[in-house]
């Protein structure tokens, strides 16, 4: 494997099938196969998990719910997808711990960032929940702001498209996939990769992103060790 320690991004629309919220079992097993995969090839493995599927608080910030409110709700149901996610991994004989940036102890442990550090270091994956604990910010910048934490030698942004592209690929077919972009062109181009406040933190710690299609069976595996896949968003200089 190319990577030793990685995060990995996962949106709520990975939990369900296409079109579709909630939760689908037989797409976190889907998701759970892949990461069981990586940690018995010995990747330290922490997963910054969405929640979509079950509450997007910015459109319910559109519809009047007040914004701070929309996004702790939003948070919430990233802790039921990581609960979920963690049953399905667990099932498969991978240990694993559940850490939400929200006290909830019942059900996750505090996230602290020795901590997370040291189940990594134990081979167990780390299944990060709750956002930052703060609302206004995305999930974008909280897996940017974890993988930078732990110490993530690459920020994998999985997605179901293959790439970023010039343009939305679903709706204008003469969009162009990009297989490099520098942080800079990320934010003079306005692409929509991650928010910008993401995009700057990435950018000062020179943290490399793949945004690649998890929907493709192996390609997570294939992202790890290194293969061409997706675009990758880096400095433009030294080592990718």
């Amino acid at each position: 494997m190319k990577y030793r320690r990685v995060l990995l991004k996962l949106s709520g629309e990975g939990f369900c099938r296409e079109g579709q919220g909630g939760l689908d079992p037989e797409r976190t097993r889907a998701i759970a196969e892949d990461l069981v995969m990586l940690a018995r090839h010995g990747v330290e493995l922490a997963v910054v998990v969405g929640g979509g599927n079950i509450v997007r608080g910015s459109e319910l910030s559109r519809r009047g719910t007040n914004r701070a409110t929309a996004d702790y709700m939003g948070m919430l149901a990233t802790v039921i997808n990581a609960l979920a996610l963690q049953d399905a991994v667990e099932g498969l004989g991978v240990e694993t711990r559940a850490l939400s940036a929200i006290a909830m102890e019942e059900v996750c442990e505090p996230f602290v960032r020795r901590r997370a550090i040291r189940h990594l270091e134990k081979g167990r994956i780390v299944i990060l929940a709750g956002g930052t604990g703060n609302p206004y910010f995305t999930t974008d910048t909280t897996a940017a702001l974890r993988a930078t934490e732990v110490g993530a030698e690459v920020l994998l942004k999985a997605t179901k498209v293959d790439g970023v592209y010039s343009a939305d690929p679903f709706r204008d077919p003469s969009a162009v996939r990009y297989e490099r972009l520098t942080y800079r062109e990320i934010l003079e181009k306005d692409l929509a990769v991650m928010d910008r406040a993401a995009v700057a933190l990435c950018m000062e710690n020179a943290l490399p992103v793949l945004v690649f299609n998890m929907m493709k069976p192996g390609n997570v595996e294939r992202a790890v060790r290194g293969e061409p896949i997706g675009t990758l968003v880096w400095s433009g200089s030294g080592r990718s």
